[in-house]
């Protein structure tokens, strides 16, 4: 897991965010410098364990954003990787259910690690907050068993225009022309290349478009109000991780039970341990 600072608002990196010791020092004027002011910052910018804070600015962006990339690209291969495996198609949130019962196991191992252990964020904003995470990835795990890896890949990289919306929706953020005017072209991007993929792709499926849309609706609003809510509360990243999908994890679970999708999805899985439990580990 990368771990670096706020802000986290236009890319809903969704908990992946961690939170970061800012310490701005002014000392008072004094008589043989009544004009000048000395400010210091300090802060902890940390990638996979590592300190990287004595690097430039630029070497640390570089690197973050890199790392994003990277596990982006794997975490998008696996996923599309899993859905390969024929008969898998149904089950993608028993897909989902898996991988939030890793994120709460690695979520308590890093708890270990962190000396204030206290929850932070109302117990009743982590209901909402679960709910969106499963929502968002439960839908677009499902989504993949319908789409082409391209089409989904276009849909993800359109979360700027709910971004946008949910930014002045739920935080009131102001933005420039720059920003809608990128909007506006991802907006027209999308819709051409939806209808072109409609007439020359075997595995387009209007099922899958409206899963993969509500799924990126549903992260362009938790990452405003994961924002929101850390900036409020001072909360770290391992504590939003932990309560979010353990609770999410509940939903899920909550849901498999009655529709009966559990003990097929459970079976089917014990015949593939590595195609499935493997990968999703990777994943």
């Amino acid at each position: 897991m990368s771990r670096y600072n706020l802000p986290l608002p236009q890319h809903s990196l969704r908990q992946k965010t961690a939170s970061s010791s800012n310490i701005i020092s002014i000392p008072m004027m004094s008589a043989s410098s009544p004009d000048s002011i000395q400010q210091k910052s300090s802060v902890t910018v940390s990638l996979m364990c590592f300190d990287i804070s004595h690097t430039s600015t630029t070497v640390q962006f570089l690197l973050l954003t890199s790392a994003t990339f990277f596990f982006y690209l794997i975490y998008g291969y696996m996923q599309e990787l899993i859905f390969r495996l024929d008969g898998f198609r149904p089950f993608g949130m028993y897909l989902t259910l898996i991988q939030f019962a890793c994120y709460v196991i690695f979520g308590v191992l890093e708890l270990q690690f962190k000396e204030d252990k206290t929850r932070k964020i109302p117990i009743k904003t982590y209901f909402f907050l679960a709910f969106l995470t499963v929502s968002t990835m439960g839908l677009s795990n499902t989504s993949v068993g319908y789409l082409n890896y391209a089409t989904q890949v276009i849909f993800k990289c359109c979360k700027l225009i709910p971004v946008l919306i949910g930014g002045i929706l739920i935080q009131g953020k102001k933005f420039n022309i720059i920003d809608v005017s990128a909007c506006v072209c991802m907006s027209l991007g999308l819709i051409l290349f939806t209808l072109a993929d409609s007439t020359v792709s075997p595995e387009f499926n209007l099922y899958g478009i409206i899963l993969i849309s509500l799924a990126v609706c549903a992260d362009g609003v938790i990452g405003n109000v994961q924002e929101k809510t850390i900036k409020q509360h001072g909360a770290s990243n391992c504590e939003v991780v932990l309560y979010s999908y353990g609770i999410g994890f509940l939903y899920i679970l909550i849901f498999l039970i009655p529709s009966g999708q559990l003990l097929p999805a459970f079976k089917f899985c014990q015949k593939h341990p590595i195609e499935t439990y493997g990968y999703v580990v990777i994943f």
